[in-house]
């Protein structure tokens, strides 16, 4: 099993237009992101999948793997998906989808979310991962931005949603964790994933790991202890600067 990440990036942004390439502390924010996924240990690879030249001859300038995909790809899971067929994946290995807006994404993470797949006990019986990152900033909580999530006791996700959950009737002394925008699937769940059709929630939430979920595939979470904000509003571009000056 090879681990190779992928990050889909697109140009268009109907809030932030050309938000990869937004200049973050002097460099474009999918260079970041790229830098900071290259640190990671036990990876094959990692690709900036895109349909757009502007952003192809920018990551080519930093010296990134690029992988054209074609324009009509609905989701960034399409674009995965051929990716992964552009460079011959096996059904067995492991793919890392992180989001390009990520720019403070730690290379933790993407160990983290492989974890699950090289532990010694793992059987088979789920074929796709993501992260929780527990709330401290409780303005989360309430915002329709950060996504929320509740698991089982084996920590397995229930449900993803945009709205407080759980959402405590008599008292509010319990953690809220929220979702990270990384997965970890096998070759051959992207693809059985991306020809499900769209699931009712999904189109609700506006989420399409409720995909997986609404029809009866598992998601491994584990916690993180690193958060990873992304980059919406031309706003978040001052903030993370900020964050990268403490360290981040």
């Amino acid at each position: 099993m090879n681990t190779y990440v992928f990050i889909p990036a697109r140009y268009g942004s109907s809030r932030l237009p050309g938000k990869p390439l937004k200049l973050i502390d002097g460099k474009p924010m999918i260079q970041h992101v790229y830098e900071r996924i290259s640190k990671a240990q036990g990876l094959a690879g990692v690709y900036i999948a895109t349909d757009d030249d502007r952003i192809k001859n920018v990551v080519e300038a930093f010296g990134g793997k690029v992988i054209m995909t074609p324009i009509e790809a609905a989701s960034g899971t399409d674009r995965i998906a051929s990716a992964a067929n552009a460079l011959g994946l096996k059904e067995d290995d492991l793919i890392v989808n992180v989001q390009g807006d990520q720019p403070l994404v730690h290379p933790e993470s993407i160990e983290d979310v492989i974890s699950p797949f090289m532990a010694d006990d793992y059987d088979g019986s789920f074929e796709m991962s993501t992260l929780s990152f527990k709330i401290v900033n409780e303005a989360e909580i309430t915002n329709p931005k950060d996504v929320k999530m509740v698991m089982d006791v084996n920590g397995f996700a229930l449900y993803f949603s945009r709205a407080t959950i759980p959402h405590g009737r008599d008292y509010w002394e319990h953690d809220s964790f929220k979702h990270l925008g990384i997965y970890a699937y096998t070759k051959g769940f992207v693809d059985t994933f991306n020809a499900l059709p769209m699931g009712k929630l999904e189109e609700i939430e506006k989420l399409e790991q409720l995909r997986a979920l609404e029809y009866g595939h598992k998601i491994k979470v584990v916690e993180s202890k690193w958060d990873s904000p992304e980059v919406d509003l031309p706003g978040d571009i001052a903030m993370m600067e900020a964050l990268l000056q403490t360290g981040h």
